[in-house]
């Protein structure tokens, strides 16, 4: 039988320990340029008090982003700051906190919180009030319109009930929450109008209804309760979505979800970015956390199965190594993409708690159809017409059907069952 130790020569009584002969392992380090980020988040400007509204004179907000010119001066203007202090705050006030956290806390008890959770309940029930029209199509209905009119028709009780007394104040604050459920001309939603909604809450913390320690209940109680409203009245009217880049956007409908969501997200000991395609953490942790919540309704409105057909923006976020990452990815977006870009920041409205920076237009709303700003003559099969550069699918005759409309209909006629999935996925 072949011995295992070689029969050239004695083997030693007491071998040397090998192990003393090793290099100690000590743990890498780091190079401090990696340490350091590279891109570091948009910080959270300081949040000025409340103004004193004493003897304060109320306006009628109207758009005074007429051009490049205008919208420099918004950027660079202290109502610009106001807007991106509040979003931000509201985002870091929620840093991991669960809905549940904030609904078996004090905070879910305030009278303000309980009263605009009421308007949004009436609000629900003028939805039930209005039934869409049988059309047929993908597209907006048009019973939204007459939803919209009872909405106008019922913003001055409701800001009674937020304890609103005041008739030129009402005026000016429900402009805001009437802008934020979406356009009845087009009939369409995006994500300025739901910027509107959170513009209004800025509006009711600059009279003094909200106080700061409202904040966390703002964010994961109220704004939760607009986005159900508005899923239903997606659902209902099939409203198109606004200025729509497709699944080359983050979402066809909202934004803030996913920046509050991710906020929430940062500290979490177990969900990572790539959680989101977990069908079971999604269903479990959805209600709970905002950027699930809003996966979970992304997937439900789509026909194909998968983030990366329907959402590959989503898909790639996915693939961040931490929440740190994808809430400053989304703070950024914010600034670029909501406040930064002309087509968006054109339909702003400013009064007198969101004043317009000094030599702005005066009164845009009187030289401007809804839709001008932008708009060149080009020649299409030999016909002139004003095509608007802003839009994203909707000029030259093409409009972006809904999502959710398109799937509704194709349910109403048997063609839906399980979720599509690619041939060669």
């Amino acid at each position: 039988m072949p011995s295992a130790i070689s029969s050239g020569g004695d083997v030693p009584s007491n071998p040397s320990d090998l192990s003393q002969k090793l290099p100690k392992l000590t743990p890498r380090r780091r190079p401090q340029t990696e340490q350091r980020p590279s891109n570091p988040p948009p910080p959270t400007p300081k949040l000025a008090p409340p103004p004193t509204l004493g003897g304060h004179k109320y306006l009628r907000p109207v758009r005074r982003i007429l051009s490049e010119r205008d919208h420099e001066l918004f950027l660079s203007s202290q109502t610009h700051d106001l807007i991106v202090s509040f979003v931000f705050t509201l985002s870091d006030s929620v840093r991991d906190t669960t809905v549940s956290d904030v609904k078996g806390s004090s905070r879910a008890e305030d009278p303000a919180i309980k009263a605009l959770l009421a308007v949004l309940d009436e609000a629900e029930e003028l939805v039930n009030k209005c039934p869409p029209i049988d059309t047929g199509s993908r597209f907006g209905n048009p019973a939204f319109r007459d939803f919209l009119g009872q909405v106008d028709k019922t913003l001055p009780s409701w800001h009674e009930k937020l304890g609103i007394s005041d008739s030129q104040a009402i005026d000016e604050v429900s402009t805001y929450l009437a802008q934020a459920f979406g356009n009845g001309t087009r009939i369409d939603y995006g994500s300025g109008h739901e910027l509107n909604f959170i513009l209004w809450l800025l509006c009711l913390r600059q009279l003094s209804i909200l106080p700061d320690s409202t904040f966390p209940a703002l964010t994961l109680l109220v704004f939760p309760r607009y986005l159900k409203l508005m899923r239903n009245v997606q659902s209902t009217y099939y409203l198109e979505p606004a200025g729509s880049h497709g699944v080359w956007g983050l979402d066809d409908y909202q934004f803030l979800p996913f920046l509050f969501g991710a906020s929430q997200l940062v500290d979490h000991k177990h969900i990572r970015p790539l959680s989101i395609h977990n069908q079971m953490v999604v269903e479990e942790c959805s209600k709970d956390h905002l950027y699930l919540d809003q996966i979970q309704w992304v997937n439900a409105t789509k026909t194909v199965q998968g983030l990366r057909w329907h959402s590959p923006m989503l898909d790639d976020i996915s693939s961040a190594k931490s929440w740190a990452k994808v809430e400053a990815g989304m703070k950024r977006m914010f600034l670029a993409e909501v406040l930064g870009k002309l087509p968006v920041a054109q339909h702003f409205l400013f009064g007198s708690l969101l004043p317009a920076a000094e030599g702005m237009t005066n009164d845009a709303e009187r030289k401007v159809d809804d839709e001008d700003v932008g708009e060149v003559e080009v020649t299409v099969d030999g016909m002139k017409h004003k095509h608007n550069a802003n839009s994203w699918g909707d000029c030259c005759g093409i409009k972006v059907p809904s999502a959710v409309g398109a799937r509704l209909e194709a349910k109403k006629h048997g063609e839906v069952g399980e979720l599509r999935r690619i041939p060669f996925d």
